[in-house]
């Protein structure tokens, strides 16, 4: 369902309100904000800005800061692949370079048929069946070049 810029800010100011009085609200209304939408729009950003006396270059710091937030919309499915030392020092650059071939997509992008969103994240939690890998918020571990086929395979 797409929604029309003003009923995204329609639902910003109700967020916005939400908050109002809470201390440091900026990290919470953009995790409001993305779990409203599922990204934070860009038009979002000024009426943020706005309403904390912060600058819209702030704003945007802080949320480009955070891997997290995302500035456009997600595929149907996330797969998060681990990008830290345990996971790389057991294949995980191959099982990336894999992923982003298998895809067709780099870093942050979404299939054409936006059905697949790759994203790296830094530590699963998951060291001891590294390389690590989340699809829709489910962790996999040993994950290899097969077995990341059958998880594509599985959400396409």
């Amino acid at each position: 369902m797409t929604l029309s810029t003003t009923e995204i800010l329609a639902r910003t100011e109700e967020i916005l309100t939400a908050h109002d009085g809470l201390e440091g609200p900026l990290l919470p209304i953009l995790h409001a904000i993305q779990a409203q939408f599922g990204y934070v729009p860009r038009d979002t950003l000024p009426v943020i800005a706005k309403r904390l006396n912060l600058s819209k270059a702030e704003v945007h710091g802080v949320m480009s800061f955070y891997h997290d937030f995302r500035e456009d919309p997600a595929g149907r499915h996330i797969l998060k692949l681990c990008r830290a030392e345990a996971c790389q020092s057991m294949g995980g650059d191959r099982v990336a370079a894999h992923a982003q071939k298998a895809l067709g997509i780099e870093w942050h992008e979404t299939t054409r048929d936006g059905q697949v969103t790759l994203e790296p994240i830094f530590c699963l939690g998951l060291c001891a069946c590294a390389p690590a890998a989340m699809i829709d918020g489910k962790l996999v571990g040993r994950v290899d070049e097969a077995r990341l086929d059958t998880i594509i395979a599985g959400v396409r």
